[in-house]
């Protein structure tokens, strides 16, 4: 009797460390993706700004005459050509 509580004790000992572990990765996964999230977030922000001070300079480039929308146009032909 003594040697089945014993291992009944065990058993209940292994399946709350097999919880535990369990917690902890799906813990660890959640940091993780909010992690990327965060990353993908910031990147996303980054890309925005980036694309506000491109057309803000190539407006002010153009509208001081320093570039010509003709050549505005080519280079975004050159950019959106698919390579092959």
């Amino acid at each position: 009797m003594l040697l089945g509580n014993v291992g009944q004790q065990l058993d209940i000992q292994d399946l709350e460390n097999a919880i535990r572990e369990m917690q902890a990765g799906f813990e660890q996964t959640q940091n993780s993706e909010r992690t990327q999230e965060s990353s993908i977030a910031q990147l996303q922000r980054e890309n925005h700004e980036l694309k506000l001070y491109l057309t803000t300079l190539v407006r002010l480039l153009a509208g001081k005459g320093i570039i010509k929308q003709e050549e505005i146009d080519a280079a975004v032909r050159a950019i959106e050509q698919p390579v092959t």
